[in-house]
C-alpha cells in the first residue's frame, strides 16, 4: 500500500457556524486515522453547533478559539498555527466568513488566520441556497478562486432549512480526496 500524501502532514482545520459542522468531526476522524496532525480553530459560532470537546478528543490536541489567548504559541496562535500547517482547510465555510476572508477581514482567530497562512487554502461553502445564489456570495467565491484559494463544493441536495438546491456542503470522502490531491500537487 503506497503512503498518503495525508500521512504526517499538519492540516488545520476551520470550524464556523453552520449546521455542516458535525461532518467535520467524521473528516477529522478520517484524517487523523490516515496518519494526519490536525488543529481545530473554531469560531464562536461554531461552538453553537459542535463542541470543542468533540475535536479534542478526536485529534489529543487542543482546540483554538481565540485570538488574544494563546494556548500554545506565545507569538500567537495566527501565526504559530499558520507558521506549521500543510494545507489550511475551512470547512464549513459559510457566506459569513467566506465574505470576510474575501475583503481581508481579521476579527477572530479563524480570519486572521487567513490572512496570515501561506500553505494552500481549501474552502467547503455550506449554506442555504437563497444565500449561496445571491451576487454577492458568487463574487466573493470568484474572488476567493482567483486569489488562489480551492474550492469543493457546494453540492445539490437537502438543506437543513427544509429546502432542495445547492449549498450543501461536500461530503466528508469528497473533501478527504480534495486534501488528498491538494498535498499531493504543493
Amino acid at each position: 500500500m503506497k503512503p498518503s500524501a495525508i500521512q504526517n502532514k499538519e492540516i488545520l482545520i476551520g470550524v464556523s457556524g453552520g449546521i455542516a459542522s458535525y461532518k467535520i468531526a467524521e473528516l477529522t476522524s478520517q484524517l487523523v486515522q490516515r496518519g494526519a496532525n490536525i488543529s481545530v480553530v473554531m469560531t464562536a459560532s461554531a461552538e453553537k453547533f459542535i463542541g470543542k470537546t468533540t475535536f479534542q478528543a478526536l485529534t489529543g490536541r487542543p482546540v483554538y478559539t481565540e485570538l488574544f489567548e494563546p494556548q500554545e504559541h506565545h507569538i500567537g496562535e495566527h501565526i504559530g498555527l499558520a507558521r506549521r500547517a500543510d494545507i489550511f482547510l475551512i470547512a464549513p465555510a459559510t457566506a459569513n466568513v467566506i465574505g470576510r476572508i474575501t475583503h481581508g477581514l481579521a476579527d477572530d482567530l479563524l480570519t486572521t488566520l487567513a490572512l496570515a497562512i501561506t500553505c494552500p487554502t481549501l474552502i467547503a461553502p455550506a449554506m442555504n441556497n437563497e444565500m449561496w445564489s445571491k451576487p454577492a456570495v458568487q463574487r466573493n467565491i470568484e474572488q476567493l478562486k482567483a486569489d488562489g484559494v480551492h474550492l469543493i463544493g457546494p453540492d445539490e441536495g437537502w438543506l437543513s432549512c427544509q429546502s432542495i438546491g445547492p449549498g450543501r456542503m461536500s461530503q466528508p470522502d469528497a473533501i478527504l480526496k480534495e486534501i488528498e490531491r491538494i498535498l499531493t500537487i504543493a
